[in-house]
């Protein structure tokens, strides 16, 4: 019998993501699904109209490299409306597919073997893989319950001269958390001071609550001379299936970033761009999205009301922490797993998030869906 080869692993800790394993958890189950991030209500229709209205007529083959021109233009004066900085759609904004490979881009464009990388932790799990594919090294600041906000002194002193890039993430996955412009600044002193490139992860840009105010990298000035910006379409316009997203940075890094664009995915579906330009005209589109998920959070945090967790309301994102420590002394994933097994609802363990797991008894649940959904949800979770 012949045996076959083995390659050796270069993501040897990496197994299969926690969301793919809780929901299939859930389906095995038949649990509510609140673990991953993704809705279960429809697309506006009129952005699904205007997708078939390109593919009948017949826009379907490849796009331009960097994305059409229409949709780059659009970005564009979105950003400058909202933050203040005008990028040029030509050589400064690139659509890619989804905010996961424009991450994964920008983190090749840059990190070289034995660069430093630093990381905020509880963080999305797309951050450090390709940093370790790159043979850099992922380096960790905590975001320490209950408020997951920034300890500048600790980060200036994991920042050194092998420091090449620092990733940010706000609205923040997993706490829901938003960064103040004080922090903003605080990260612009470290990036001026050092050098460092930065990665914004942007995502939830469109999804944030009670008077609370995105901060963008692209509304300050060194700031933004240092960054890539990411963002998704699919998580602005609740259709995450499509895989649509964008970056944003000055010309010199977005150079280098479109070369390896270009060899991950070369262009990305074309009717779509067609369709989220039109879309974008119209900016009562994306500025109505954080009224209708604060009003949503609203909903699940109401129908809570008497339960054994604790809740501190979301301040963006459309994730919700909970808190069980008055429920069980469990550690987060198995009690993450009875919660789905036998109470019938998915969510996920903020302790995967972090690279050496930390028990702090909360739970992340994902509050984009249907009331009805989150009704159902609620009432199981009251009842332990």
């Amino acid at each position: 019998m012949t045996q076959h080869s083995v390659p050796s692993s270069k993501l040897p800790q990496t197994g299969t993501s926690i969301f793919t394993v809780m929901s299939q958890m859930a389906a095995e189950c038949g649990a509510i699904n609140l673990s991953q991030g993704f809705p279960d209500f429809p697309v506006d229709p009129a952005l699904i109209d205007l997708a078939a209205k390109y593919m009948k007529e017949g826009h379907n083959q490849y796009a331009p490299m960097a994305g059409l021109s229409a949709l780059r233009e659009a970005i564009a004066e979105k950003t400058r409306r909202l933050h203040g900085r005008t990028y040029n759609p030509e050589t400064e904004v690139t659509v890619t597919a989804g905010a996961t490979q424009a991450i994964f881009t920008a983190i090749t464009t840059l990190v070289k073997e034995e660069d430093e990388v630093l990381i905020f932790s509880p963080a999305y799990d797309c951050y450090a893989p390709p940093v370790l594919l790159c043979g850099g090294k992922p380096v960790f600041a905590e975001l320490r319950a209950p408020d997951f906000c920034p300890d500048w002194d600790e980060v200036k002193r994991r920042v050194n001269r092998k420091t090449k890039l620092i990733i940010i993430n706000t609205p923040h996955n997993p706490s829901g958390t938003v960064w103040t412009e004080d922090d903003m600044r605080e990260l612009e002193k470290i990036v001026v001071s050092t050098g460092a490139f930065v990665l914004s992860d942007e995502v939830y840009e469109h999804i944030v609550f009670d008077g609370a105010e995105h901060h963008s990298a692209a509304r300050f000035e060194a700031l933004a001379a240092h960054s890539v910006i990411t963002a998704s379409f699919g998580k602005t316009f609740h259709a995450t299936g499509w895989k649509m997203g964008y970056a944003i940075a000055p010309e010199a890094l977005m150079r280098e970033f479109r070369k390896v664009h270009q060899y991950l995915v070369f262009c990305v579906n074309h009717p779509l761009q067609r369709a989220l330009a039109d879309y974008l005209a119209d900016e009562k589109n994306y500025l109505n999205v954080s009224p209708m998920y604060e009003a949503r959070r609203d909903y699940f945090i109401k129908a809570l009301e008497g339960s054994r967790f604790k809740v501190v309301p979301a301040q963006g994102t459309y994730f919700q922490l909970l808190n069980y420590s008055e429920i069980s002394k469990k550690s987060e994933v198995k009690f993450a797993e009875e919660l789905t097994r036998k109470h019938g609802v998915a969510s996920i363990p903020v302790s995967v998030f972090y690279p050496q797991p930390q028990e702090q008894r909360i739970l992340r649940f994902c509050f984009a869906k249907h009331p009805d959904t989150l009704a159902s949800a609620a009432e199981k979770l009251k009842a332990l």
